[in-house]
């Protein structure tokens, strides 16, 4: 099978959409002599900043001098990007030759009466195997959607990781926090320790549900504190209070206060891993922080003109976009270029990232979740008199490029399936 082959069969079983539950899972890993038992895995869930705080965790282990492996979801440019063995991407080959020893195993389980794997399901099985045949020490393995149902909680983990707990995914998670909370609280196992950033009704959850499980919990903002000592557009210096020691000056490259908790979280959780006699230093924690990247999230792309991208596809991510922007480019005025699905809030979106902007560009996600993805116009024209529909993307980037004044700066935001566009597009145009 060739890779483009086996993409195209993987795009096929997006059709289906979601169907949530374990079963699929489990049985099609069973097929594939569970892989996945073999694997000492670092679950992370949370509605924001999952893949970020993977990223930091990863880095962190690989500069102690393990083999670490994470797979992450969506992708930004290339399907290869999910799986990564420290850093590096699997090749396209590999991906083939897993998806066509995975396919027969696939159609036995339906000739046999079983459903079907969805999508997200079959590339959760093929990155437990992966990882397992790569020998991997560490895994680091990103929550598709909430938590409880969602395919990666096959896994019984030696740390689990909740980041935080806000309004997304209402159509599936649930429309209040305490539910959304519940769902991601299915990742907390019996006995295994969770690190979490969570607070307010959320929090209150995982309490309840680490009591019931005996499982510890390390709560930053209280076990694991932090304060940040200088920030610039280079990166962000900053101190974390553990709770095995006190760790000065380290530094990120990842932009936004909203970065400071996903790394003193990412600390909390490799001072874990040293409980576990992980040989994690001090030396792996601050070089593994600061090589840790994560493309698309405050993601300074150009600087003439200056063009910023972030994928604040949710209200608490655009209210972290927010106070970014003001952080650290105060009193400039912006062009926005916004684009999202149409089971995201818009309109509180909208409302939190229009306000001061000079001018907005509505474009469609290229996703059939974008809906009507006009109707977001009507929402900025609330609170600006520029607003402009331009459908496809890279026009709508240019459309904004051609808006900005040289005092102004573009901001690209909105789902992950536009702001990928708009960056190749830029990419490419450099």
């Amino acid at each position: 099978m060739r890779y483009e082959e086996a993409m195209e069969f993987v795009t096929s079983l997006t059709k289906s959409g979601f169907n949530f539950g374990l079963g699929r899972t489990e049985e099609l890993l069973k097929r594939l002599g569970s892989p996945h038992l073999g694997l000492k895995i670092v679950h992370v869930g949370g509605t924001n900043g999952k893949g970020s705080t993977t990223s930091m965790i990863a880095s962190i282990i690989k500069a102690a001098g393990y083999r670490a492996g994470t797979f992450t979801s969506p992708h930004l440019h290339s399907y290869t990007e999910r799986y990564r063995v420290n850093g590096v991407e699997i090749t396209r080959e590999k991906v083939a030759g897993l998806i066509a020893e995975m396919r027969c195993h696939l159609e036995a389980m339906v000739a046999e009466g079983f459903e079907h794997p969805t999508e997200f399901e079959v590339g959760t099985a093929l990155a437990l195997l992966y990882f397992s045949r790569e020998l991997v020490d560490y895994l680091v393995l990103e929550v598709g959607l909430g938590g409880a149902i969602d395919a990666t909680n096959v896994v019984t983990p030696v740390l689990s990781v909740i980041t935080n707990i806000s309004m997304d995914h209402m159509d599936y998670l649930g429309d209040t926090v305490q539910k959304i909370a519940r769902e991601k609280a299915g990742v907390i196992k019996q006995g295994i320790p969770l690190v979490t950033a969570a607070a307010g009704e959320g929090l209150e959850i995982i309490r309840e549900t680490c009591r019931e499980k005996n499982s510890r919990l390390i709560q930053v903002g209280r076990d694991v504190t932090w304060n940040v000592s200088s920030i610039s557009e280079e990166g962000q210096c900053f101190n974390v209070y553990g709770h095995r020691g006190t760790y000065s000056n380290l530094t990120i490259q990842l932009l936004g206060r909203h970065q400071l908790v996903n790394a003193a979280v990412a600390v909390a959780a490799a001072e874990i891993l040293m409980e576990k006699d992980a040989a994690i230093n001090e030396d792996a924690l601050r070089k593994g922080l600061a090589a840790a990247c994560w493309p698309g999230r405050f993601d300074i792309v150009s600087r003439e003109p200056l063009v910023i991208i972030d994928g604040a596809h949710n209200y608490e991510g655009a209210r972290c976009l927010r106070c970014a922007l003001e952080e650290y480019f105060p009193g400039r005025r912006q062009v926005l270029v916004i684009g999202m699905l149409e089971d995201k809030d818009r309109a509180r979106v909208t409302s939190e990232l229009t306000p001061g902007s000079r001018a907005v560009v509505v474009t469609r996600p290229n996703s059939p979740r974008s809906g009507n993805w006009q109707e977001i116009a009507a929402e900025a024209g609330l609170y600006v008199d520029e607003v402009y529909l331009v459908e496809d993307v890279r026009e709508a980037v240019k459309k904004a490029l051609c808006l900005a004044r040289p005092e102004d700066l573009v901001c690209i935001t909105g789902s992950i399936y536009m702001i990928a566009e708009a960056r190749e597009y830029l990419m490419d145009i450099k």
